[in-house]
């Protein structure tokens, strides 16, 4: 059985503890830096509750995930790094919200009649989420925080800790799956909505 980490424990002997599966390491590395996390999120975020949301998702992954912790990582970067990234994906929803809720405001003014072209086009956009989501785990994530969360290849590359190179290889490999799969699927489309 593991001992408890003394106060005075470096970042990265927490890192290799927690990456163990030791919990009382992963507490300390909470108590360390889960305050000024917080802070830092609820400047940005300007909601209490939301920079508290974000800070403990970023905790429960971190956790969930502490298999694939490196050794040689800077903790509090790596920490600020993706709560930055949590920070950006909340701005993204709620863009994205936002964009919803305009647009339903929109067709509830339409008088409940929705022409020609919003049916194919609302069709279109449920094929296109359907086939993003029968991308790979890994593709799928990269593809959505480029398309959908219009995130940049070095801020996609930071949040998730890999190079740019991959970045930009994940979303070209996405978009040639989904242009072989979607093309056939637009031509269906269109026969079967003409």
């Amino acid at each position: 059985m593991l001992s408890a980490p003394k106060i005075s424990s470096t970042d990265s002997e927490l890192v290799g503890r927690v990456a163990a599966g030791d919990h009382a390491a992963y507490t300390a590395v909470y108590n360390r830096y889960g305050g000024l996390l917080y802070v830092h999120a609820w400047r940005k975020l300007n909601n209490r509750e939301a920079a508290k949301d974000l800070v403990q998702e970023l905790f429960t992954s971190l956790w969930v995930n502490r298999g694939s912790l490196r050794p040689d990582i800077v903790l509090p970067n790596y920490l600020y790094a993706a709560v930055r990234y949590k920070i950006i994906k909340y701005f993204a929803r709620k863009k994205r919200e936002t964009a919803y809720l305009d647009t339903l405001k929109e067709v509830a003014e339409y008088d409940g009649v929705m022409p020609d072209h919003a049916v194919r086009e609302q069709e279109l956009q449920r094929l296109i989420e359907q086939e993003v989501g029968q991308l790979p785990p890994k593709m799928r994530t990269v593809f959505q925080m480029s398309r959908q969360q219009y995130l940049s290849h070095r801020e996609i590359a930071e949040g998730l800790d890999i190079s740019e190179a991959t970045v930009k290889k994940q979303v070209n490999n996405a978009l040639k799956v989904l242009r072989v799969k979607l093309g056939t699927l637009l031509v269906m489309l269109s026969i079967v909505l003409h």
